[in-house]
């Protein structure tokens, strides 16, 4: 009997980071919700998410997708000027936006800036309503599309070179670093986290 081995699809290692992120961005929520209601919340742990989205969130998993997946897919014949990996492209930049707007609003409010709060709250939560829709139609329509393409070898090739770009664009040991983080958020949130994922 021969033994089949079933190559790891790219799309499945970026929806496995989707978890991590889907996680981060309940964090920044409830975060945000407890930060509108007047209740303490530490300056430290909107800093620490916004490194997470920007390390994590957007050099890992979307550089993933913009330097080597979406390539890949076009050269299949996915468009890259229209349709998913357009909106994809552009749901990736309004979301560095967001971020953008977060960290400004955070160094304003450490100054002691108190109207920068308003900022913060919303900066937040139109990252986290983007990225929340953004993942969904990631995970449910583009994926599929590139998995219909790709050939396992575009698949092998795909995952050298996110393991290329886990070491040298975010650091070894960084996924790790940052699961652990998101525990430790969740769990000074009283956020019923999932390690598993």
């Amino acid at each position: 009997m021969r033994k089949v081995i079933k190559i790891m699809l790219a799309t499945e290692n970026l929806k496995e980071e989707h978890k991590l992120i889907l996680r981060m961005i309940k964090v920044l929520i409830v975060a945000s919700e407890k930060l509108e209601k007047g209740e303490d919340v530490s300056l430290g742990l909107f800093k620490q998410v916004v490194d997470f989205i920007r390390t994590f969130a957007d050099r890992c998993n979307h550089g993933k997708e913009q330097d080597t997946l979406f390539p890949l897919m076009e050269e299949k014949g996915i468009l890259r000027h229209r349709g998913p990996i357009a909106v994809m492209l552009m749901e990736h930049e309004q979301g560095r936006q967001y971020v953008k707007g977060l960290a400004e609003a955070l160094s304003k409010y450490e100054s002691g800036d108190k109207t920068a709060k308003r900022a913060i709250i919303e900066n937040a939560r139109g990252y986290a309503e983007l990225l929340d829709q953004h993942i969904y139609k990631e995970d449910n329509i583009l994926y599929p599309m590139g998995d219909k393409v790709l050939s396992p070898s575009d698949n092998k090739e795909l995952l050298e070179k996110f393991d290329k770009i886990e070491r040298e664009v975010i650091g070894e040991g960084r996924h790790e670093y940052y699961l652990r983080m998101i525990g430790e958020l969740e769990k000074e949130l009283s956020i019923d986290g999932d390690e598993e994922k």
